[in-house]
């Protein structure tokens, strides 16, 4: 199984959630979050939480089978892009296990 987090431009989540929802990708989780990265954009500003960020982002986590990875990398990839810059970043980490909480039971 693979884990893919995507670190994503609030204005691209809908997009990027229904097309992956279009595809068969039904079950995502987002935390909205604040960030920052090599790009800063003209209008950012800093977070009057945290005074050393600069970005909104949101973080959208799958997992998914392995072969069915590279149509979520694409999907992401297609529907997370702005004419601007700094869109984001997307990882794909190797899951060993995972488990259902209720019975403990492994998911295949």
């Amino acid at each position: 199984m693979k884990e893919l987090k995507a670190f994503i431009k609030p204005s691209r989540v809908q997009k990027v959630v229904e097309a992956l929802g279009e595809n068969g990708f039904e079950s995502v989780t987002l935390s909205q979050g604040e960030g920052t990265g090599a790009y800063n954009r003209r209008d950012a500003f800093p977070s009057l939480d945290f005074h050393f960020t600069d970005s909104k982002i949101v973080k959208l986590e799958l997992v998914c089978q392995n072969e069915q990875a590279a149509k979520a990398v694409e999907l992401i990839s297609k529907n997370g892009r702005s004419p601007e810059q700094g869109d984001g970043i997307l990882y794909v980490i190797d899951v060993e296990s995972a488990y259902r909480i209720k019975s403990g039971e492994p998911i295949d």
